[in-house]
């Protein structure tokens, strides 16, 4: 049974749907993808910073109000820590004795019939041309734990608000950012076997593969036939 939203996450929610209203143009298509009963983990693709923000706004209007896993740094800035808290969103401390506290706690929090996001790039797209990236295994290793199904988000345009690493938004005219839930993604061939490093970097690369294709049809043009991978570049994915 979802928990009811304590009174700071709907402050935070009408802060961030105020907010949306004033700098964007919905393009929302799919919203009836979204499953209507249990959790579920929500993913996509993460080009810029203000992506948290419309990716929350579509779930959070289709009646999904998400959690997010976010990085335990960004819970002690001044004011985004704050909303952070407030919100209940998951810290992760990643490389140290309390990381897999995040998955601990996002598991509760769908086991309990909520919502998680997730970016499963764990970061923002090195790509040059922002298409998504290779992935962490975060999302897989969580999906595959708990059965959750995963819903791909696919989005663009956030980065017109606000360009990848920008530091000031540009909110004048409204910009238009599509977002488009697609169908869960077929894991089941994954489920029920060993999760080892095969296993999950084989679910992690069809996420990865079907918010790609989303994001193709949305930009309608192709992805690199490799994506942009980390790893080569001596980088932790």
């Amino acid at each position: 049974m979802p928990t009811e939203l304590s009174r700071g996450y709907r402050c935070v929610a009408a802060l961030v749907r105020g907010l949306m209203w004033c700098v964007s143009v919905k393009d929302w298509r799919g919203a009836e993808n979204l499953p209507e009963d249990g959790g579920f983990i929500a993913v996509s693709n993460h080009v810029t910073y203000a992506d948290p923000l419309t990716f929350a706004h579509y779930l959070y209007n289709n009646g999904h109000p998400p959690r997010f896993l976010a990085k335990s740094p960004l819970f002690d800035l001044p004011v985004i820590g704050r909303i952070l808290k407030i919100g209940d969103q998951i810290p992760v401390y990643r490389g140290t004795k309390f990381a897999k506290d995040a998955v601990r706690d996002g598991v509760a929090v769908l086991e309990r019939g909520d919502i998680i996001a997730m970016f499963p790039e764990g970061t923002l797209t090195r790509d040059p041309n922002l298409w998504p990236m290779v992935a962490r295994t975060g999302v897989a290793r969580m999906a595959l734990e708990t059965g959750a199904p995963v819903v791909p988000v696919a989005q663009w345009g956030a980065h017109r608000l606000l360009a990848r690493y920008g530091k000031i938004p540009r909110p004048c005219p409204r910009k238009r950012v599509t977002m488009v839930a697609g169908p869960p993604i077929d894991l089941d061939d994954f489920r029920g076997r060993a999760i080892d490093t095969e296993v999950l970097r084989g679910a992690t690369d069809r996420i990865m593969a079907t918010l790609t294709t989303m994001v193709e049809d949305i930009r309608g043009e192709g992805a690199p036939r490799h994506p942009y991978d980390m790893r080569a570049e001596g980088g932790d994915a």
